[in-house]
């Protein structure tokens, strides 16, 4: 318990010590595909970094109320906050591994989202379950009420990415990334990487499988959903027409983006998202964020510089809040 306090404390002093002050991300920039990506995104805008020394950030999530920032930061098993005055520090420790058994991997959470009643949400790596914070958003604590943690008795593997339908049902996507040794690792229990649905009288659907499911979100009328799969091998973002809560047909190849892993400026795999109000998709791919049209044309590129993992809206949608690597980065829109 010591040592753990001290490593805290210590983060925190490392991460004070190097929060910039309004400075620009280098290296970052933006290309205009189509004219009508001009009604979100002014080509003059730039990346700003808000916050930076992490080891992988994560699951950004805007808190209207507060007025402040939420992001993981998963290898450090931490969430941090940034407040309305720019200024960063430890929110929630541990966040998605509560045991006591010293363990490698990404143990920490990585999306974070509020559900209907406005409680806090985390995917939780290490502990391979979706948990509710057990207490206020203003007085966190580490104290978590498990909502789902296995797919008909066998444990799920570490789940990634989720978000609330309308109706209160629960989408979730679960690679292997939580898992101490990913794919192979032993205590693997599953043979697949599934997309599930947590419906609201507690069953437990499985949607598809794919390789590496990620981010998941949906159309803004709910009639679709869209999710990445972040496989260097297969690079892509797939929809689904939603039939009714946890059942969909008719997959379709959204947008693949296989042929341009690994080349130059284009670091980073389909990752987090968010769909903006208009129909636009903001997707973390190679090279940065990804803007789609509703047809699933690419319409502007975010060159962040950086293999770039999520991204979230302000409530008003005019800021874009990006987790890069070990930065936080902001950008306005129009």
């Amino acid at each position: 318990m010591k040592d753990s306090i001290v490593f805290s404390f210590l983060l925190l002093l490392a991460i004070s010590c190097t929060q910039p002050k309004n400075t620009m991300k280098p290296n970052s920039s933006i290309e205009i595909l189509d004219e009508a990506a001009l009604g979100l995104i002014d080509p003059e805008a730039k990346l700003e970094v808000i916050a930076e020394g992490f080891e992988w950030t994560e699951g950004p999530l805007w808190l209207e109320k507060e007025q402040k920032l939420l992001f993981s930061d998963i290898p450090n098993n931490s969430v941090f906050q940034i407040d309305a005055k720019g200024e960063t520090s430890l929110y929630l420790k541990p966040s998605g591994y509560t045991g006591d058994a010293a363990r490698g991997g990404e143990t920490g959470s990585n999306a974070l989202i509020l559900d209907p009643q406005g409680n806090l949400v985390l995917c939780q790596h290490g502990d391979r379950r979706m948990a509710r914070m057990n207490a206020p958003l203003g007085q966190p604590k580490a104290d978590f009420v498990s909502i789902v943690d296995n797919y008909q008795g066998k444990r799920l593997n570490s789940p990634n990415d989720a978000i609330y339908d309308k109706a209160g049902n629960l989408y979730f996507t679960d690679p292997p990334y939580g898992l101490e040794f990913n794919v192979d690792d032993p205590a693997k229990e599953l043979s697949f990487q599934g997309i599930y649905c947590l419906k609201t009288d507690g069953e437990l659907l499985l949607v598809d499988s794919l390789s590496r499911p990620n981010g998941i979100t949906f159309s803004p009328d709910q009639s679709k959903l869209i999710v990445a799969n972040s496989d260097p091998e297969h690079a892509v973002w797939y929809q689904y027409d939603i039939v009714s809560p946890g059942v969909v047909e008719n997959r379709q190849l959204f947008f693949d983006s296989t042929d341009l892993v690994g080349k130059e400026g284009q670091r980073g795999l389909p990752d987090g998202m968010k769909m903006h109000s208009s129909g636009y998709l903001f997707a973390t791919g190679p090279g940065g964020i990804w803007v789609f049209n509703p047809d699933g044309k690419v319409v502007a590129r975010i060159y962040t510089g950086e293999r770039t993992s999520n991204c979230a809206f302000s409530t008003d949608e005019k800021t874009l809040y990006i987790t890069a690597d070990y930065y936080v980065l902001k950008m306005g829109l129009k």
